[in-house]
This record gives C-alpha cells, structure tokens and sequence, in this order.
C-alpha cells in the first residue's frame, strides 16, 4: 500500500509506501519484531487492512520508524509534529 500524497509519519515512508505489520509478508519476522499471526494472511480482509490503517494513522507505532524524521519529532516535540503534519495535508491539498 502507498499513499500517493505527501505524508509525514512515522509508520510511512518517505516513498509513501506504508510500514505496518498486516501488511507484511507471511511467515515469521527475521529481525523477531513481529508474530507471524500480525503478518498478511489470506484470512485478513479489506475491511481489517483499513481499519488497521486507519488506527496506525492515528495513533503511530514510534518503535517501527519508516520515517526515522517524523517517529523522533512524534516522541520529541509532538506539537510540532502535527503542525508540520498539518501543513504538508494543507500543500498537498493546495490550500
């Protein structure tokens, strides 16, 4: 999955490509981080992908940095975090 916009987030790489465990391959992790149950499975539906997303969108898994800038501005300042969040929606929109 990539998000086709500018983003600025942890769990998203600067590509837009997005880094989240149900979208992984199947099998078991080789760095250890994550069951092979939280990886993709055939059983996972659209539906459960979404509202992962959705629920990764709001509330970023800081440990499992795509965007090593965005996961150290989350923990740090995250007011500033969401200001420049923010705006990069407000540019990509054209607002």
């Amino acid at each position: 999955m990539r998000f086709t916009c500018d983003m600025f987030h942890p769990n998203i790489y600067p590509d837009g490509r997005v880094c989240i465990s149900i979208l992984h391959a199947p099998g078991d992790d080789p760095m250890g981080y994550e069951s092979s149950a939280e990886r993709w499975s055939p059983v996972q539906s659209v539906e459960k992908i979404l509202l992962s997303v959705v629920s990764m969108l709001a509330e970023p898994n800081d440990e499992s940095g795509a965007n090593v800038d965005a996961s150290k501005m989350w923990r740090e300042d995250r007011q500033q975090f969401y200001s420049l969040a923010q705006n990069i929606v407000r540019k990509s929109l054209g607002l």
